[in-house]
Formats: C-alpha cells, sequence, structure tokens
C-alpha cells in the first residue's frame, strides 16, 4: 500500500514467479518425524491453494484483510478462498481441520486465530498435514514460531504502543483534563490485553484524567453501542472522551453519542483505520486511529506463506526476528487522514525480497 507519510520503498527487480528450489528438511524444526513437513520439491506456482480466515465480514477492519488477500491472489493469477467463522472458536477449528483433511502440498493459510489459546491446535494441525501457515495477531508468548517449519512466520503489532498513541491522543483532546471512559476488545487475545495497557500507561501519565469505568464490547459494533448507552446514562456528562480498542467499537460509540445528543461533544479514539473511522477523522466527529493496513495484512501474509510453498523463500533462511515480528503501524487524526484515504496496494511490497520491509523488530 502506498502510503505518503513512509519513505518509499526501492523497487527490486525480482518477481513473484515460482523458482524450482530445494524446500524444507524432511524433520520439522522442533525435530519431530512428520510425514508431510518438509517437502522435497517446491510447488509451482499453478498448484497453490491461497486461503484467508477471519471472523467476519461485517467487520470492516477484517473484511478489507479479505479484500487485500483477493488483490494478492489477483497478482499471482490466482484466487483467495475466504473463510470466515463468526468469532466461533469451535467453528474456525473445524473449519480448519476440513482444509487439512485434502491435499495439502501447496496449502497457504492466512489466518487470524480466534483467540490466543485457539492457535496451538492451529499450529500443530499445519505442520502435520504439510500445509503452509501464517497467522497474525494471536498467539500464546511461549508458543515459538521457529519450532516449526511450516508455520511459515507470525506477525502482530506493538498494541501498548498503539492503546497508548491513542491515549495520549485522547488525552490531548480533551485538555488533558476530565473523565474518560474505555472499551475493551475481546479479553482472551493479546491485542485487546496489550492495547488496555497502553491507555494505562498513557493515564499513568495524565494524572488529571481519570478513567471513569471500563467494560468489554468484544471488537463489536453492536455491543460497543449498547455499552456506550449504558455508560452515558451512568456516567453523563462526567465523560469528556472515549477509548476503543478498535474502530469498530468507535463507530458504536459515535452512534450511541449521536442518539444521546452528544456528536461532537464527546471525544473518540479507535484503532485499525477502517474507511468510516478515517472519514469520521475527516469530519472531526473521531479524533485519531491507528493503522495496521488490513488489506496489506491480507496480501502479505498470502504473499510469505506463497513464497514459502514455491520455494521464492526457504523458512530455514528466514531470521528468528522474521519469524514472529511487529508490522509497523501509522497513528492517523486530523493532520494526515488524508494520506490514507483510498489508498492503493504497491505491488512491490509483496515481492519475495519485501515481504518482511515492514518488520519493526522482533517480537520479545
Amino acid at each position: 500500500m502506498k502510503i505518503t507519510s513512509r519513505p518509499a520503498v526501492a523497487l527490486v527487480g525480482l518477481s513473484l514467479a515460482a523458482m524450482a528450489l530445494a524446500g524444507c528438511s524432511e524433520e520439522a524444526a522442533g525435530g519431530r518425524d512428520n510425514d508431510k513437513a518438509g517437502k522435497s520439491s517446491a510447488c509451482a506456482p499453478e498448484d497453490v491453494r491461497l486461503v484467508g480466515q477471519v471472523r467476519n465480514e461485517s467487520n470492516p477492519y477484517e473484511a478489507s484483510w479479505l479484500d487485500g488477500g483477493d488483490k494478492f491472489a489477483a497478482m499471482v493469477g490466482l484466487e483467495q478462498q475466504r473463510l470466515t467463522y463468526d468469532g466461533d472458536s469451535t467453528k474456525q477449528q473445524e473449519q480448519v481441520s476440513q482444509l487439512l483433511a485434502g491435499n495439502t502440498d501447496c496449502l497457504v493459510m492466512n489466518i487470524l486465530p480466534n483467540g490466543d489459546s485457539d492457535t496451538p491446535p492451529i499450529v500443530e494441525q499445519a505442520q502435520e498435514a504439510g500445509a503452509y501457515l501464517v497467522t497474525q495477531w494471536n498467539k500464546p508468548s511461549d508458543l515459538n514460531v521457529a519450532d516449526y517449519d511450516h508455520w511459515v512466520t507470525h506477525l502482530t503489532y506493538n498494541g501498548e504502543e498503539s492503546g497508548k498513541q491513542i491515549g495520549d491522543a485522547l488525552v490531548k483532546e480533551i485538555g488533558g483534563k476530565g473523565g474518560i471512559i474505555a472499551l475493551q476488545g475481546i479479553l482472551d487475545t493479546a491485542a485487546a490485553k496489550d492495547r488496555f495497557a497502553g491507555l494505562e500507561a498513557s493515564l499513568s501519565e495524565s494524572p488529571d484524567v481519570t478513567l471513569l469505568d471500563q467494560q468489554t464490547a468484544n471488537f463489536s459494533r453492536a455491543e460497543a453501542l449498547d455499552v456506550t448507552k449504558t455508560l452515558l446514562a451512568k456516567h453523563g456528562d462526567d465523560i469528556k472522551g472515549i477509548w476503543t480498542a478498535n474502530d469498530d467499537m468507535a463507530l458504536g460509540a459515535l452512534e450511541a453519542l449521536k442518539a444521546a445528543g452528544k456528536e461532537g461533544k464527546v471525544a473518540v479514539v479507535g484503532i485499525d483505520a477502517v474507511p468510516d473511522a478515517l472519514t469520521a477523522i475527516q469530519d472531526g466527529s473521531m479524533t485519531a486511529t491507528v493503522s495496521s493496513d488490513g488489506p496489506w495484512q491480507g496480501g502479505i501474509g498470502l504473499a510469505i506463506g506463497y513464497c514459502a510453498a514455491t520455494g521464492e523463500l526457504d523458512v530455514a533462511d528466514i531470521s528468528d526476528e522474521d519469524r514472529a515480528w511487529f508490522a509497523q503501524q501509522f497513528l492517523i487524526d486530523q493532520d494526515n487522514v488524508a494520506d490514507f484515504i483510498s489508498p492503493d496496494l504497491d505491488k512491490s511490497e509483496f515481492d519475495c525480497a519485501n515481504v518482511f520491509q515492514r518488520s519493526q523488530g522482533a517480537i520479545s
């Protein structure tokens, strides 16, 4: 995605066409015997099967993730299979099991695990089946990607950083004093935990700002609408700002404010940079968001898996830093929102030599 607020990436003369390179070793990196792990030959590009899986497409961020996957697939002459599991961990595991029940030699999966605890069984199944797996956002901290040779990479974002960024923006918008409320995401996710920790860090530096209340709204616009209505009734005019762990909840909060006649009178911040949030920032009804660039995520996860499957990227040669890493994110407010509206995917970012270029370092 071409973003004017960061330096342009130099193009390199490498294509995504597959090269006939040797695959991985016959054993999984963790030393486990495995009939399918470690293929001796690369996949032909036309044989690669691309799958993207998120919770639901009613969430505009997750819909943009799948849209980005479609765009990458088109770049390499393929189609992406779009899967959603409605935030139901059991349904997600069933979908993964069905995917892995057939021919998996050239299967590439770009998956958003529902929660940290959902990642280990997905990883184990993919490793056993020999499918190429990329996960994003959620994994237990003690689960090591480098112990597997078909779990190609895991990427996420520094949630504490983004939570603090929007916390600081909120504090600034309300003049450094007053009461705020917080809407948390799904509590069994690192993203929700880390983002709220970032808010707490921001508040520790702002003694005149009080957290009046905090509740989970599970990253859902509908739940955020209901929770915000309840908290507005409880705290009334004491609420000067609303911190939310994603834009979908921010948009639900804006609906509640509008219904209460408080639109434009209470500052609202979120994370994800979905189109409706960018519009709200542009018109002044929302203060700030942080971009994790959903279309790029949907494309880059498939690109990394595709490069591994076709042999252009040897998993054994990927540095430890790039096996589990933080991706670049961008704070968006009225000063720079125009740079993020209707951007296009930059094809050069998906070349196999460039797929880790947005890395901000290893997950510690």
